[in-house]
């Protein structure tokens, strides 16, 4: 386990780290200056100062004409994690904007992702506009300087390009041979339809983006009260089955050794998009949090929601149980995030909207 220093965020002056920070706009900016975007600064996002374990407190300002803009994101990140940019906007809208995380090595684009709006808490609406985008973080990213992309087009404006450094940090992850009776290397070899059907409904689902699906502020919490884990987030695993034969594949989620009957909580407000019985992983229950993220809730011994309701944060789903491929009762948590799996610790110590 490592400490995240989700929060860290690189503060740039563009006079003088003009070779770490180029900005590429075709319509020039008159000035610059560089302020704290904290809550009493006049581009505070709120009045709380709970995503500072996101973005710190440093940030860089730059104003367009009188449209002003504040960038923020996590500079230092970990594989299977996720990088947060969070743009505010005063004075004026974005008609588009896409950031694009690019590697150390070749100029290779390795995810692209669309900033949404956030919806404003108070009313009335501020007059500042905020826009979010979560870059999900392969658990294979090696350590290095990745580089993330932004464009993005104010209102009556043309597109301006910025870029920056992403410092990807070492991480070492699990490797374990998890050996499987009969039963399970039936279930983890069955290539019945219905197997398939439930596959590519999961799938389209956890790839569907609903940009106006924003329901979760702050940060996520644990989904079982228990806190005896039996497996991590991207284990390397190898599965051996009962016919001599094996197979490999990456641990998508934490597993929470936890007797059959133990209570399952929501880790945060959403709503529910899944909740079937499925040949894999039993009684499963998937939430949608936040345009492109879900939490999934796997080998319940039963469920209490149904689709499209919404649920509040630690709200009760569900029971635990050892249903679907299982060696024995527990849960198994897993957050996506892009259609990618990411860390489902890292949002229980960061989230990029405030609570």
């Amino acid at each position: 386990m490592h400490k995240h220093a989700g929060g860290k965020l690189t503060f740039f002056i563009l006079l003088s780290f003009v070779l770490m920070f180029r900005i590429y706009a075709q319509t020039e900016p008159t000035a610059y200056e560089s302020v704290n975007c904290k809550p009493d600064s006049p581009l505070a996002s709120s009045t709380d100062n709970s995503a500072s374990s996101v973005f710190g407190t440093s940030t860089r300002l730059f104003p367009t004409g009188d449209k002003k803009l504040c960038i923020e994101y996590t500079d230092t990140v970990f594989p299977g994690d996720a990088a947060f940019i969070r743009f505010t906007l005063k004075g004026s809208t974005l008609e588009n904007a896409r950031a694009e995380l690019r590697s150390p090595s070749v100029e290779k684009v390795l995810v692209s992702a669309a900033l949404y709006k956030v919806p404003a808490r108070q009313k009335p609406a501020s007059t500042e506009n905020q826009y979010l985008c979560l870059i999900p973080l392969s658990s294979w990213y090696e350590a290095g300087t990745f580089t993330v992309h932004l464009f993005y087009q104010l209102k009556g404006k043309r597109e301006a390009h910025i870029e920056f450094p992403l410092f990807m940090q070492k991480k070492e992850f699990v490797s374990e041979t998890i050996q499987l009776d009969g039963r399970n290397t039936a279930i983890k070899t069955d290539t019945s339809t219905v197997r398939k059907q439930q596959i590519e409904r999961l799938n389209t689902i956890l790839e569907t983006i609903d940009y106006t699906a924003v329901y979760q502020r702050g940060t996520f919490s644990l989904p079982v009260t228990q806190k005896r884990r039996t497996a991590f987030f991207a284990d390397r695993r190898v599965y051996a089955y009962s016919n001599g034969k094996s197979s490999t594949g990456l641990h998508y989620g934490i597993d929470f050794g936890v007797p059959t009957g133990t209570p399952v909580f929501s880790c945060g407000r959403g709503k529910v998009v899944l909740a079937e019985k499925r040949v894999s992983t039993g009684y499963s229950v998937v939430i949608e949090h936040l345009p492109g993220m879900y939490s999934l809730y796997y080998h319940l011994s039963e469920f209490n929601v149904e689709e499209g309701q919404i649920v509040g944060r630690g709200q009760k789903i569900g029971l635990s149980g050892a249903t679907g491929l299982a060696t024995g009762p527990h849960l198994h948590w897993e957050v996506r995030l892009l259609g990618k799996a990411v860390n489902p610790d890292f949002f229980t110590e960061a989230f990029p909207i405030d609570e």
